[in-house]
């Protein structure tokens, strides 16, 4: 489990977050939703340990992310929105190999771990190629592809589908469903819900820090508009079909 207790985070005057206290199960897919500035981004970075809050604590597994960033950073896996981020070696293999080298896996593991994450962004046999050639939307499977090979207890995704095709798309919302179902919980940070409220088990909704909305996809869609959250239409009416209560509104 991830958990905020009255988390708040500022830079300089700006309050980012605002006394959030929210928490994430396992196996629990959560789409973070928000405009621009509504502080999705600041709120997923303290998970583990990026940033450190100013007041309030972050537990990730039931132990505070600051007294073990270690820990939290192997539990808590994270791609973030520019992939040039995280990208650390030259060829395509390697870089998704880095994480579980420092685990200090064997060979095998290694090799095994590769060889799934690259097929879930449809990367299969690119191992060889230099990751300076690639376009930004394959640096974004890569990220996705190097974060997934850690095998992480919860995964968290900074807009992962900016620059993606339709058939990548469709295989990262496989395998993260396939993740969530086997028990890893699954954060997709975005403005855009066309791709993922259907995978959703919960949307929390930001607006100015704070958590305007939190509940299931069905129950609170007619709330987002409120927040400056764009739901299509024929999406908007699924997630209507699968209805429940919200916990809360804008």
């Amino acid at each position: 489990m991830i958990r905020t207790e009255g988390l708040i985070h500022r830079y300089g005057e700006c309050v980012a977050v605002d006394d959030v206290s929210l928490a994430i199960d396992d196996g629990e897919c959560v789409v973070v939703a928000g405009a621009n500035g509504s502080g999705k981004t600041t709120l997923v970075r303290h998970f583990n340990g990026l940033l450190e809050p100013d007041e309030g604590t972050v537990a990730v597994n039931g132990r505070d992310v600051a007294s073990d960033l270690v820990a939290a950073r192997t539990a808590v896996g994270m791609v973030f929105q520019e992939p040039r981020d995280q990208l650390v070696a030259a060829t395509v293999g390697a870089d998704v190999a880095f994480g579980p080298e420092n685990l200090g896996l064997p060979r095998e593991e290694i090799d095994r771990r590769v060889e799934e994450a690259l097929a879930a962004v449809n990367l299969t046999g690119r191992e060889e190629e230099r990751v300076d050639q690639l376009s930004g939307g394959e640096r974004e499977r890569v990220a996705i592809a190097g974060a997934m090979a850690m095998e992480p207890d919860h995964l968290v995704l900074d807009e992962p589908f900016t620059g993606l095709d339709n058939p990548a798309r469709n295989s990262v919302l496989d395998r993260l469903r396939a993740l969530s179902a086997s028990g890893t919980s699954v954060v997709i940070v975005t403005h855009d819900l066309r791709d993922v409220l259907g995978l959703a088990d919960r949307v929390v909704a930001m607006a100015d820090g704070r958590v305007a909305v939190d509940g299931a996809p069905g129950g609170v869609v007619d709330s987002l508009a409120e927040c400056d959250i764009r739901v299509p239409e024929t999406t908007g009416a699924e997630a209507r079909d699968r209805s429940t209560r919200p916990s809360g509104r804008c």
